[in-house]
């Protein structure tokens, strides 16, 4: 986006758009989704949403909560302890997962 872009004023009249209901709505001009297209789409995710993209079982995350404080601090903490303590064995460059 180049400093252009910033002057254009919106000739939506936003009122009237907040003031409609779903149904007033004209999706006509919009092509349905089709399977072709859900093949050929990609999942993108900014990076800062992928840093919180984690499965972590119920009850893991839930001793974790109990344990006061910051618990997302706590477990990136126990993280990183475990990659520190790996960085010293022979296995290196898989952590121990060989």
């Amino acid at each position: 986006m180049n400093g252009k872009d910033l002057s254009n004023t919106s000739r939506t009249n936003w009122v009237a758009l907040e003031a409609m209901d779903d149904e007033g709505i004209d999706y006509s001009d919009i092509p349905p989704l089709t399977e072709e297209f859900f093949e050929k789409a990609t999942l993108r995710i900014p990076n800062s949403q992928a840093q919180q993209l984690i499965q972590i079982e119920p009850d893991v995350l839930k001793w974790f909560q109990t344990q006061g404080g910051e618990y997302k601090t706590l477990i990136n903490s126990i993280l990183r302890l475990y990659i520190e303590s790996h960085k010293q064995s022979p296995y290196n460059n898989s952590l121990g997962t060989d």
